[in-house]
This record gives structure tokens, sequence and C-alpha cells, in this order.
């Protein structure tokens, strides 16, 4: 068994080098998996390992970063390894907004535990918003929620300047982090009323009952689980290997749909020696599956 866990901490960090540096030290040295972004403003991650492992590699975070605890820490657990290799980026942002966020301009008096974010959402008067991308919105949302149909976060300014600020807003993404850095910016031009699910989509998911959920579809995750369903199990969505977008099994149904080569988002948009190479690839992983040898690709079982 894998264990998975997503978690961010907005807080001013320095000797950002040398830290990326103990950082890539200590993943080689606890079997630790999956992307850790460091920045000015803070630390975000997620990351998959042995329980044992990931609970002492959380710690030593805390240590070297001199935290209490994280704004966020989703945890889950599955069955194979979803990252292929272990990664320490050094960012100007966490989330790229042209703000930076300080623990001073953070407000934690408008995270919406779980429990109480369908009263919220359900109030007529909330503009609920979906602050992820387009193609993770499509997967799955919550009733009524808008998306402001934006691919590159730098751009979502654009689109809150726009907003009513006499309505309540309702904020929510995978983890949280991108709501942080949204409420904050909400904050500044002026709006009262603004509310974030706190620990995202992910902590909702683990802790609301499918019977008593909003949640319509499942939620994308930038791992190799592709998506999450209720009580954070692996969803039904795959990715294309020829435009790296999410696949539904409605989506496998069509002839344009080819395993490891195409799907109808890119079918028409592939040249035919790109496709031809992506069958060569797609024929290697079957004959590595054949005869029990590991690939890149791989679903990587305890």
């Amino acid at each position: 068994m894998v264990t998975v866990v997503g978690f961010y901490k907005f807080i001013k960090v320095k000797f950002l080098k040398k830290k990326k540096e103990l950082l890539n030290q200590l993943l080689i040295k606890n079997n630790i998996r999956g992307t850790i972004i460091i920045s000015k403003e803070g630390i975000n991650g997620s990351i998959s390992g042995k329980l044992t492992d990931i609970k002492n590699i959380l710690k030593l975070l805390k240590t070297i970063f001199l935290l209490k605890k994280f704004d966020t820490l989703n945890i889950s657990k599955i069955l194979f390894q979803p990252f292929h290799r272990f990664r320490v980026k050094i960012k100007k942002e966490l989330v790229p907004m042209n703000l930076s966020l300080t623990t001073h301009s953070k407000k934690k008096t408008n995270h919406i535990e779980p429990k109480k974010w369908n009263s919220l959402i359900e109030n007529k008067n909330t503009l609920l918003i979906d602050a992820r991308k387009p193609f993770e919105h499509a997967i799955g949302t919550f009733k009524n929620a808008v998306n402001p149909d934006i691919n590159n976060f730098r751009d979502f300014p654009k689109f809150l300047n726009k907003l009513n600020k006499s309505k309540p807003i309702g904020l929510f993404c995978t983890g949280g982090i991108r709501c942080e850095k949204a409420s904050v910016y909400l904050e500044k031009k002026g709006f009262k009323n603004i509310y974030q699910l706190k620990g995202g989509i992910l902590n909702y998911l683990n802790k609301i009952d499918q019977k008593a959920s909003l949640w319509r579809g499942e939620c994308f995750v930038f791992d190799n689980r592709i998506s999450v369903k209720h009580g954070l199990k692996v969803g039904t969505y795959s990715i294309c290997s020829g435009c790296r977008q999410p696949v539904s099994t409605n989506d496998k149904k069509s002839k344009k749909y080819e395993e490891g080569v195409s799907c109808i988002k890119c079918h028409d948009k592939l040249t035919q020696d790109q496709k031809e190479r992506f069958r060569m690839r797609q024929n290697q992983i079957k004959l590595a599956k054949e005869s029990g040898k590991k690939h890149i690709f791989q679903k990587e079982f305890n």
C-alpha cells in the first residue's frame, strides 16, 4: 500500500537553494516520490511512499521550515505508486498570480469545513467559483459552479475584477492553494464576503459521504491516479498519450480513440508520423507487459 499526501504552507522561506539540496537528499533517503515546490512565500507538495517514510519526511519538513502544522494536509492510500520520480523545484510563487502571499496577508476565518460547505453553496445568493482549469472543471465540479475558462492562472485576476462585490463568493480548487491566492486578491480589491473550501475538493471527497455530497463527477489529480472519487478512491479516467488530456470511459468508445496513440480531442490534430511513433511506443509497452518487464508508463504495485 502506498500513502499519498498533498500539502502546502504559506510561510517566509530563506536559503531556497540550500533547502532544495537538502530536500533532494531527504527524498532519496526516505524513498519518496512526487513533487515539492518551494518559494520565498512557502512550500507546496504532492508526494507518495510507504506510510513510515511519509511520516518521517513530514516531520523533517516541519523541522526544516519551522512549521507547527501545514495549512492543508490531504492523505489517501492506493495500491500503486502514483509518481515515477521525485522533483524539487524553486519557483517565484507557489501559485503564479503576480501576488506574494505571506502568513500575515492570509485570513483564516473564511475557510469553510466540508460539513458546512453544502449550506454555503446551496444559498442562491452565493457565487460559486471553480478556480481550476477548464479541463479539470469538465471532469467534475459542484452543481452551479462557474469556471472562469482560464488556462493560465496569471489571467485569473481579469475574471475576478468583473465580480460583484456585494455577493458572497465561494471559492474551491483541488487542494485549496489556488483559492488562497484568489481570496487574498479579492480582499485587497475590497471584497468582504469571501469563503473557500478548506482543504479543497480532496478534503471534501474524503470527509463527505457520497449520499450527502453535492459534488458531481470526479476530481482530476496531477499524478498517475488521473482522477479520484469519493473516499479518494482511484477514478475512471486515463490520460491520452497523444495530447496528455484526460480520457473518460465514454471517450474510449469513439473511433478516434486508440490506446497509447490518440483520443477524440487530438486524433485530427496529430500527423501520421506522430501516430506511427506513438504506435511504436505502445507496442513496446505491450511487449514489456507480456514479458513481465517494467516500463515508464506502468502503474507499480507492491
